[in-house]
């Protein structure tokens, strides 16, 4: 892929970050620096996507300012990201394998996102490569600090913020990039889920499993997530087998009316989404019903 330029960082005056007083000191290659953190009241809630992706209303002080830009750790000599939680314990039980992949995960991100620099205020180009770091880190990680879902949150992240790029550069090939980045988002919610009812690879212990920042919707979104992926990003060149993946996930989506009132668990705007969603599943399968007679 061509190399890909991007809109600017946002200018030092909007101050819409600061740096940690405590450095913090990489795992793997022993770096030290200083976490770019977002100053609360940057940013003005707007809509929430089917994708359960909550928007930003820019403000006049400081701009468009996407929270998702700084939520992954990413050591700026090494390039090895992580989730926060897991950036110190996962890089230490898995320093050998990373510090080996040192020069691949540098080239295969450069490849898509470049130029990067983490050593300054980050902008979307860094905030949607960091996600696409972690799909790298992980892919070394064990069962105990659930890979497979974090994959799948990283994957639909990054198209989110590779969406934002498309916006700003629409002739730079990103929409290409978002539906990738959907796809593997399909393939690891899917195999999340999977793992998670056999037990191989348990992921409700998880503190936040999103799908973004502003909410954790839980198991019953990582279900969710999984059914809208397929209805808009799934295979359509076998028609069968696409019926019988529509016709899964709106019996998984249709579990969700069964709830009843609404609780911290099982929130009242999940509900109102899988309602649109078990619709919008129905009135597939009743297109192909009809195109069957």
């Amino acid at each position: 892929m061509q190399r890909i330029q991007t809109a600017k960082k946002p200018g030092k005056d909007r101050k819409v970050t600061f740096y940690a007083k405590e450095p913090t000191r990489c795992p793997v290659c022993d770096a030290s620096f200083h976490r770019e953190e977002l100053f609360s009241g940057r940013v003005s809630a707007d809509e929430m996507t089917d994708e359960l992706h909550r928007t930003y209303k820019p403000l006049h002080a400081f701009g468009e300012v996407l929270p998702l830009v700084y939520e992954l750790e990413v050591c700026p000599s090494c390039f090895y990201a992580a989730f926060r939680q897991d950036f110190l314990p996962a890089g230490q039980k898995f320093a050998e394998v990373l510090r080996e992949r040192i020069d691949s995960r540098v080239e295969e991100v450069q490849r898509i996102f470049s130029p990067l620099d983490y050593q300054s205020p980050r902008g979307v180009l860094e905030g949607a490569a960091s996600y696409y770091l972690a799909l790298l880190s992980y892919d070394t990680f064990s069962k105990e600090f659930a890979p497979t879902i974090k994959c799948a949150i990283a994957s639909v992240r990054s198209a989110w913020l590779c969406h934002e790029l498309h916006a700003k550069a629409p002739n730079e090939n990103w929409d290409y990039v978002v539906g990738l980045l959907y796809r593997k988002a399909r393939f690891y919610y899917r195999a999340a889920i999977e793992l998670e009812q056999n037990g191989k690879e348990p992921y409700s212990s998880q503190r936040n499993l999103g799908p973004d920042t502003d909410k954790n919707y839980g198991h019953e979104g990582v279900l969710y997530m999984a059914a809208i992926l397929e209805l808009k990003y799934g295979p359509t060149d076998d028609p069968a087998v696409r019926r019988e993946r529509l016709k899964a996930a709106k019996t998984s989506v249709a579990r969700m009316f069964g709830f009843g009132k609404k609780n911290k668990s099982k929130p009242g705007p999940l509900l109102e989404k899988a309602r649109d969603l078990y619709d919008r599943l129905k009135a597939e399968l009743q297109e192909g019903d009809e195109e069957d007679e």
